[in-house]
């Protein structure tokens, strides 16, 4: 039976909880302690190797594509819709990367490839400055609902796409073909990287 004031003890009966009363472990304790079950040494620890821990893979890079003037004459998804040389081009590009990508359209702003949309004709070259702020902001909630944060873009447009979202996107986003003419762009386009 227990007294107060006394706790069980692993090493052979009871021991007083007053310290003055406390002895040094008796003989045989190791082998008494086996039988509760293995016991780690902190030195076992220390000599242990900590599993390696992987950083998570970074996502994909999300490719923007601008759109293009020449288009179909009738409804169509909007990765065919635009028929110009320098839209297909980007397009068997970003395709070939095989990464996710988007079109920043003139009139909605961004959508997905498989979007079936009618022909329109707007663009953001004939846009005052400030309407393609708006056009800019919109663009900026919709990739805010459905692009990861963390994904960095390649946006392959013109600066009246760019200019408009650069300041919210410019640390994770890069414009490889700025400052390219259009045959220096196509050539770009067609290298297999």
């Amino acid at each position: 039976m227990q007294r107060i004031g006394e706790q069980p003890d692993l090493f052979g009966g009871p021991t007083l909880s007053h310290v003055a009363e406390r002895k040094g472990p008796p003989k045989g304790w190791q082998r008494q302690l086996q039988k509760w079950g293995r016991c780690t040494v902190i030195a076992d620890l220390e000599a242990a190797p900590l599993p390696a821990i992987e950083p998570a893979p970074p996502p994909p890079p999300i490719f923007l594509v601008a759109c293009v003037a020449a288009k179909l004459d009738r409804p169509a998804p909007a990765r065919d819709l635009y028929i110009s040389p320098w839209f297909q081009k980007a397009r068997a590009y970003v395709e070939r990367q095989g990464g996710p990508w988007f079109i920043l359209s003139a009139k909605h702003g961004l959508i997905a490839p498989e979007t079936v949309i009618a022909p329109y004709d707007e663009t953001l070259c004939a846009m005052k400055a400030s309407a393609r702020r708006l056009w800019g902001a919109r663009v900026i909630e919709a990739m805010a609902d459905q692009i990861d944060a963390a994904a960095p873009l390649i946006v392959l447009a013109g600066r009246h796409y760019r200019d408009p979202l650069w300041p919210q996107i410019e640390r994770r986003a890069s414009a490889p073909m700025e400052g390219l003419g259009i045959g220096q762009q196509l050539a770009w386009l067609a290298q297999e990287w």
